[in-house]
Protein backbone atom coordinates (compact mmCIF):
# COMPACT_ATOMS: atom_id res chain seq x y z
CA UNK A 1 0.00 0.00 0.00
CA UNK A 2 1.44 3.35 -1.03
CA UNK A 3 0.38 6.36 1.05
CA UNK A 4 0.50 9.46 -1.10
CA UNK A 5 0.50 12.18 1.53
CA UNK A 6 2.35 12.57 4.79
CA UNK A 7 0.50 15.05 6.97
CA UNK A 8 3.16 17.68 7.54
CA UNK A 9 1.03 20.00 9.66
CA UNK A 10 0.65 17.24 12.22
CA UNK A 11 4.41 17.07 12.78
CA UNK A 12 7.21 14.69 11.90
CA UNK A 13 6.12 11.14 12.51
CA UNK A 14 2.45 12.00 12.14
CA UNK A 15 -0.06 9.78 10.33
CA UNK A 16 -0.32 9.49 6.54
CA UNK A 17 -3.44 9.30 4.39
CA UNK A 18 -4.44 7.95 0.99
CA UNK A 19 -7.97 8.45 -0.33
CA UNK A 20 -9.15 6.11 -3.09
CA UNK A 21 -12.22 7.10 -5.12
CA UNK A 22 -14.52 4.87 -7.12
CA UNK A 23 -13.08 4.14 -10.59
CA UNK A 24 -16.16 5.16 -12.58
CA UNK A 25 -17.16 8.80 -13.18
CA UNK A 26 -19.65 10.17 -10.70
CA UNK A 27 -22.85 11.99 -11.68
CA UNK A 28 -24.23 15.33 -10.44
CA UNK A 29 -26.56 14.66 -7.53
CA UNK A 30 -25.33 11.07 -7.36
CA UNK A 31 -23.26 9.04 -4.91
CA UNK A 32 -19.48 9.14 -4.68
CA UNK A 33 -17.92 6.17 -2.92
CA UNK A 34 -14.41 5.30 -1.84
CA UNK A 35 -12.28 4.85 1.22
CA UNK A 36 -9.81 6.84 3.28
CA UNK A 37 -6.78 4.74 4.18
CA UNK A 38 -4.80 5.88 7.21
CA UNK A 39 -1.47 4.72 8.53
CA UNK A 40 -0.34 5.65 12.02
CA UNK A 41 2.88 7.53 12.57
CA UNK A 42 5.43 7.38 15.35
CA UNK A 43 2.91 7.83 18.17
CA UNK A 44 -0.68 6.98 18.98
CA UNK A 45 -3.11 9.74 17.99
CA UNK A 46 -6.83 10.42 18.17
CA UNK A 47 -8.38 11.20 14.80
CA UNK A 48 -11.05 13.73 15.69
CA UNK A 49 -12.54 14.24 12.23
CA UNK A 50 -12.04 13.22 8.61
CA UNK A 51 -13.50 15.58 6.03
CA UNK A 52 -13.70 15.43 2.26
CA UNK A 53 -13.75 18.74 0.39
CA UNK A 54 -15.10 19.00 -3.15
CA UNK A 55 -12.88 21.68 -4.69
CA UNK A 56 -12.89 23.30 -8.11
CA UNK A 57 -10.56 25.49 -10.12
CA UNK A 58 -12.52 28.55 -11.25
CA UNK A 59 -11.90 31.64 -13.33
CA UNK A 60 -12.19 34.99 -11.56
CA UNK A 61 -12.32 38.32 -13.35
CA UNK A 62 -10.79 41.27 -11.53
CA UNK A 63 -10.64 44.93 -12.51
CA UNK A 64 -7.43 44.54 -14.50
CA UNK A 65 -6.99 40.86 -15.30
CA UNK A 66 -8.38 37.37 -14.99
CA UNK A 67 -6.93 34.82 -12.62
CA UNK A 68 -7.70 31.33 -11.39
CA UNK A 69 -8.67 30.44 -7.84
CA UNK A 70 -9.75 27.39 -5.90
CA UNK A 71 -13.17 27.28 -4.26
CA UNK A 72 -14.74 24.70 -1.97
CA UNK A 73 -18.07 23.54 -3.41
CA UNK A 74 -19.04 21.13 -0.62
CA UNK A 75 -17.63 19.67 2.59
CA UNK A 76 -18.44 16.16 3.84
CA UNK A 77 -17.61 14.65 7.23
CA UNK A 78 -16.95 10.94 6.72
CA UNK A 79 -15.40 9.78 9.98
CA UNK A 80 -13.58 10.55 13.19
CA UNK A 81 -13.61 9.93 16.89
CA UNK A 82 -11.24 6.96 16.96
CA UNK A 83 -7.73 6.12 18.12
CA UNK A 84 -5.05 5.44 15.52
CA UNK A 85 -2.21 3.46 17.12
CA UNK A 86 1.42 3.86 16.11
CA UNK A 87 2.14 2.32 12.66
CA UNK A 88 -1.39 0.87 12.52
CA UNK A 89 -3.51 0.88 9.36
CA UNK A 90 -7.15 1.94 9.42
CA UNK A 91 -9.65 2.22 6.57
CA UNK A 92 -12.75 4.42 6.57
CA UNK A 93 -15.20 3.60 3.73
CA UNK A 94 -17.55 6.36 2.67
CA UNK A 95 -20.41 7.22 0.35
CA UNK A 96 -21.39 10.87 -0.05
CA UNK A 97 -23.88 12.60 -2.34
CA UNK A 98 -22.50 15.19 -4.73
CA UNK A 99 -24.35 18.49 -5.24
CA UNK A 100 -26.77 18.47 -8.15
CA UNK A 101 -24.89 21.41 -9.69
CA UNK A 102 -21.52 19.63 -9.66
CA UNK A 103 -19.77 20.61 -12.94
CA UNK A 104 -19.38 18.01 -15.68
CA UNK A 105 -15.75 17.20 -16.45
CA UNK A 106 -16.15 14.69 -19.28
CA UNK A 107 -18.51 13.55 -22.00
CA UNK A 108 -18.29 10.04 -23.47
CA UNK A 109 -14.87 9.74 -21.85
CA UNK A 110 -13.66 12.94 -23.53
CA UNK A 111 -12.41 15.58 -21.05
CA UNK A 112 -14.18 18.93 -21.27
CA UNK A 113 -11.70 21.04 -19.34
CA UNK A 114 -12.97 21.88 -15.80
CA UNK A 115 -10.76 20.61 -12.98
CA UNK A 116 -12.39 19.13 -9.88
CA UNK A 117 -10.81 17.36 -6.95
CA UNK A 118 -11.53 15.70 -3.64
CA UNK A 119 -9.25 16.93 -0.87
CA UNK A 120 -8.98 14.89 2.32
CA UNK A 121 -8.66 16.88 5.51
CA UNK A 122 -7.62 15.22 8.77
CA UNK A 123 -8.05 16.77 12.22
CA UNK A 124 -5.85 15.41 14.98
CA UNK A 125 -5.44 17.02 18.41
CA UNK A 126 -6.89 20.29 17.17
CA UNK A 127 -4.50 20.50 14.20
CA UNK A 128 -6.06 20.38 10.73
CA UNK A 129 -4.07 19.18 7.73
CA UNK A 130 -5.07 19.32 4.07
CA UNK A 131 -3.83 15.92 3.06
CA UNK A 132 -4.52 13.82 0.01
CA UNK A 133 -5.88 15.42 -3.18
CA UNK A 134 -7.50 13.30 -5.89
CA UNK A 135 -8.87 14.17 -9.31
CA UNK A 136 -12.63 13.72 -9.65
CA UNK A 137 -14.27 12.72 -12.93
CA UNK A 138 -17.93 13.69 -13.34
CA UNK A 139 -20.09 12.64 -16.27
CA UNK A 140 -23.34 14.28 -17.41
CA UNK A 141 -26.82 13.38 -16.29
CA UNK A 142 -28.89 11.72 -19.03
CA UNK A 143 -30.85 14.93 -19.63
CA UNK A 144 -27.63 16.96 -19.88
CA UNK A 145 -26.12 14.49 -22.31
CA UNK A 146 -29.30 14.49 -24.43
CA UNK A 147 -29.32 18.30 -24.62
CA UNK A 148 -25.65 18.38 -25.68
CA UNK A 149 -26.35 15.65 -28.22
CA UNK A 150 -29.19 17.75 -29.59
CA UNK A 151 -26.87 20.70 -30.09
CA UNK A 152 -24.51 18.41 -31.97
CA UNK A 153 -27.24 17.00 -34.19
CA UNK A 154 -28.40 20.55 -34.94
CA UNK A 155 -24.94 21.33 -36.31
CA UNK A 156 -23.30 23.00 -33.32
CA UNK A 157 -19.74 22.09 -32.33
CA UNK A 158 -18.07 22.07 -28.91
CA UNK A 159 -15.45 24.77 -28.32
CA UNK A 160 -14.49 24.75 -24.64
CA UNK A 161 -15.82 24.67 -21.09
CA UNK A 162 -14.84 26.52 -17.95
CA UNK A 163 -16.03 27.41 -14.47
CA UNK A 164 -16.93 31.00 -13.62
CA UNK A 165 -17.11 32.46 -10.11
CA UNK A 166 -20.46 34.17 -9.51
CA UNK A 167 -24.22 33.61 -9.62
CA UNK A 168 -26.82 33.79 -12.36
CA UNK A 169 -29.71 35.91 -11.15
CA UNK A 170 -33.21 34.54 -11.37
CA UNK A 171 -32.11 30.92 -11.14
CA UNK A 172 -31.99 28.37 -8.37
CA UNK A 173 -28.18 28.28 -8.40
CA UNK A 174 -26.71 27.12 -5.09
CA UNK A 175 -22.97 26.70 -5.72
CA UNK A 176 -20.59 29.71 -5.76
CA UNK A 177 -19.68 29.10 -9.39
CA UNK A 178 -21.31 27.93 -12.61
CA UNK A 179 -20.10 26.00 -15.62
CA UNK A 180 -20.19 27.46 -19.11
CA UNK A 181 -20.02 25.11 -22.08
CA UNK A 182 -19.15 27.11 -25.20
CA UNK A 183 -20.34 25.85 -28.57
CA UNK A 184 -20.06 27.38 -32.00
CA UNK A 185 -22.97 27.67 -34.45
CA UNK A 186 -23.24 25.99 -37.84
CA UNK A 187 -22.50 28.04 -40.93
CA UNK A 188 -26.17 28.96 -41.37
CA UNK A 189 -26.24 30.74 -38.00
CA UNK A 190 -22.72 32.21 -38.03
CA UNK A 191 -24.02 35.57 -39.27
CA UNK A 192 -26.19 35.93 -36.16
CA UNK A 193 -24.01 34.70 -33.29
CA UNK A 194 -20.36 34.12 -32.51
CA UNK A 195 -21.02 31.35 -30.06
CA UNK A 196 -23.57 29.90 -27.67
CA UNK A 197 -22.76 29.45 -23.97
CA UNK A 198 -24.76 26.82 -22.12
CA UNK A 199 -25.04 26.45 -18.33
CA UNK A 200 -26.75 23.50 -16.66
CA UNK A 201 -28.27 24.01 -13.20
CA UNK A 202 -29.56 20.61 -12.18
CA UNK A 203 -31.94 20.00 -9.29
CA UNK A 204 -33.92 16.96 -8.12
CA UNK A 205 -37.08 18.15 -9.87
CA UNK A 206 -35.59 19.13 -13.22
CA UNK A 207 -32.88 20.86 -15.19
CA UNK A 208 -32.46 24.58 -15.76
CA UNK A 209 -30.65 25.38 -19.00
CA UNK A 210 -29.28 28.90 -19.30
CA UNK A 211 -28.33 29.86 -22.85
CA UNK A 212 -26.36 32.96 -23.67
CA UNK A 213 -25.94 34.02 -27.29
CA UNK A 214 -22.93 36.22 -27.97
CA UNK A 215 -24.17 38.25 -30.92
CA UNK A 216 -22.06 39.60 -33.73
CA UNK A 217 -21.81 43.36 -33.98
CA UNK A 218 -23.73 44.84 -36.91
CA UNK A 219 -22.73 47.74 -39.13
CA UNK A 220 -24.57 50.33 -37.03
CA UNK A 221 -24.68 48.65 -33.61
CA UNK A 222 -22.45 46.93 -31.10
CA UNK A 223 -22.73 43.23 -30.40
CA UNK A 224 -24.79 42.23 -27.40
CA UNK A 225 -25.36 39.17 -25.27
CA UNK A 226 -28.79 37.58 -25.02
CA UNK A 227 -29.46 35.31 -22.04
CA UNK A 228 -32.48 33.04 -21.67
CA UNK A 229 -33.42 30.42 -19.11
CA UNK A 230 -35.32 27.26 -19.98
CA UNK A 231 -36.39 24.27 -17.92
CA UNK A 232 -36.63 20.64 -18.91
CA UNK A 233 -37.35 17.31 -17.29
CA UNK A 234 -35.02 14.56 -16.15
CA UNK A 235 -37.44 12.05 -17.64
CA UNK A 236 -36.26 10.18 -20.70
CA UNK A 237 -37.65 11.35 -24.03
CA UNK A 238 -36.91 10.38 -27.60
CA UNK A 239 -33.80 12.14 -28.91
CA UNK A 240 -35.85 13.53 -31.79
CA UNK A 241 -38.17 15.22 -29.29
CA UNK A 242 -35.17 16.55 -27.36
CA UNK A 243 -33.74 17.90 -30.61
CA UNK A 244 -37.01 19.70 -31.31
CA UNK A 245 -37.04 21.13 -27.79
CA UNK A 246 -33.49 22.47 -28.08
CA UNK A 247 -34.18 23.80 -31.58
CA UNK A 248 -37.14 25.77 -30.19
CA UNK A 249 -34.88 27.24 -27.52
CA UNK A 250 -32.33 28.29 -30.12
CA UNK A 251 -34.99 29.84 -32.33
CA UNK A 252 -36.06 32.00 -29.40
CA UNK A 253 -32.55 32.95 -28.32
CA UNK A 254 -31.14 33.70 -31.76
CA UNK A 255 -34.32 35.26 -33.09
CA UNK A 256 -34.81 37.55 -30.10
CA UNK A 257 -32.64 40.33 -31.53
CA UNK A 258 -34.99 40.69 -34.50
CA UNK A 259 -37.88 41.65 -32.21
CA UNK A 260 -36.02 43.92 -29.79
CA UNK A 261 -33.39 46.53 -30.45
CA UNK A 262 -32.82 47.27 -26.75
CA UNK A 263 -30.19 45.34 -24.76
CA UNK A 264 -31.32 41.97 -23.49
CA UNK A 265 -32.56 40.07 -21.70
CA UNK A 266 -36.29 40.54 -21.09
CA UNK A 267 -38.96 37.91 -20.68
CA UNK A 268 -40.13 36.55 -24.00
CA UNK A 269 -43.67 35.53 -23.20
CA UNK A 270 -45.21 33.09 -20.78
CA UNK A 271 -44.63 29.48 -19.96
CA UNK A 272 -41.34 28.32 -18.50
CA UNK A 273 -39.18 30.42 -20.84
CA UNK A 274 -37.59 33.35 -19.04
CA UNK A 275 -34.57 35.58 -19.59
CA UNK A 276 -32.13 36.96 -17.04
CA UNK A 277 -28.89 38.89 -16.79
CA UNK A 278 -25.91 37.11 -15.32
CA UNK A 279 -24.59 38.76 -12.20
CA UNK A 280 -21.30 36.86 -12.20
CA UNK A 281 -18.13 37.66 -14.12
CA UNK A 282 -17.97 37.48 -17.90
CA UNK A 283 -17.23 34.43 -19.96
CA UNK A 284 -14.13 33.06 -21.61
CA UNK A 285 -12.21 29.85 -22.10
CA UNK A 286 -9.52 28.90 -19.58
CA UNK A 287 -7.73 26.27 -21.60
CA UNK A 288 -7.06 25.75 -25.28
CA UNK A 289 -8.51 22.76 -27.11
CA UNK A 290 -7.15 19.97 -29.26
CA UNK A 291 -8.95 18.18 -32.07
CA UNK A 292 -11.18 15.27 -31.09
CA UNK A 293 -12.64 12.31 -32.98
CA UNK A 294 -15.46 11.98 -35.47
CA UNK A 295 -18.34 10.50 -33.50
CA UNK A 296 -21.96 11.45 -34.12
CA UNK A 297 -23.47 14.36 -32.20
CA UNK A 298 -21.75 17.04 -30.19
CA UNK A 299 -18.64 14.90 -29.80
CA UNK A 300 -18.33 14.73 -33.57
CA UNK A 301 -17.30 18.35 -33.90
CA UNK A 302 -15.94 18.87 -30.44
CA UNK A 303 -12.59 20.37 -29.61
CA UNK A 304 -11.40 18.71 -26.43
CA UNK A 305 -9.95 20.90 -23.71
CA UNK A 306 -6.35 20.33 -22.76
CA UNK A 307 -6.26 18.62 -19.41
CA UNK A 308 -3.80 19.19 -16.60
CA UNK A 309 -1.90 15.94 -16.09
CA UNK A 310 -1.52 16.25 -12.36
CA UNK A 311 -4.45 17.66 -10.45
CA UNK A 312 -2.08 18.79 -7.74
CA UNK A 313 -0.53 21.22 -10.24
CA UNK A 314 -3.93 22.78 -10.84
CA UNK A 315 -4.55 23.49 -7.17
CA UNK A 316 -0.94 24.23 -6.21
CA UNK A 317 -0.51 27.43 -4.26
CA UNK A 318 -4.13 27.60 -3.11
CA UNK A 319 -3.79 25.87 0.25
CA UNK A 320 -4.73 29.12 1.93
CA UNK A 321 -7.69 31.33 1.20
CA UNK A 322 -9.76 29.06 -0.99
CA UNK A 323 -12.40 31.57 -1.96
CA UNK A 324 -13.27 32.20 1.67
CA UNK A 325 -15.14 28.92 1.76
CA UNK A 326 -13.01 27.11 4.30
CA UNK A 327 -13.35 27.66 7.99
Amino acid sequence: MVFKKLLGALGVGGPSVDTVLQPDPALPGGPLSGEVRLRGGGTDVTVEQISLLLVARVEVEGHDEEHDSTVVLERFTVGGGFRLPQDAEHTVPFTVTLPWETPVTQLHGQPLGPVLGIRTELEVAGARDKGDLDALAVGPLPAQEAVLEAFGQLGYGFKSADLELGHIRGTGQRLPCYQEIEIVPPAGQAHAVNEIEVTFLAAPDGLEVVIEADKRAGLFSDGQDTVHRFTTSHHAVEQADRNAEVDAWLQQVIGAHAAHAAPYPYAQGGGHHEAHHRSGPGTGAVVAGVAAGAAVGVVGGMVAAEVIDEIGDAFEGDDEGEGGEEE
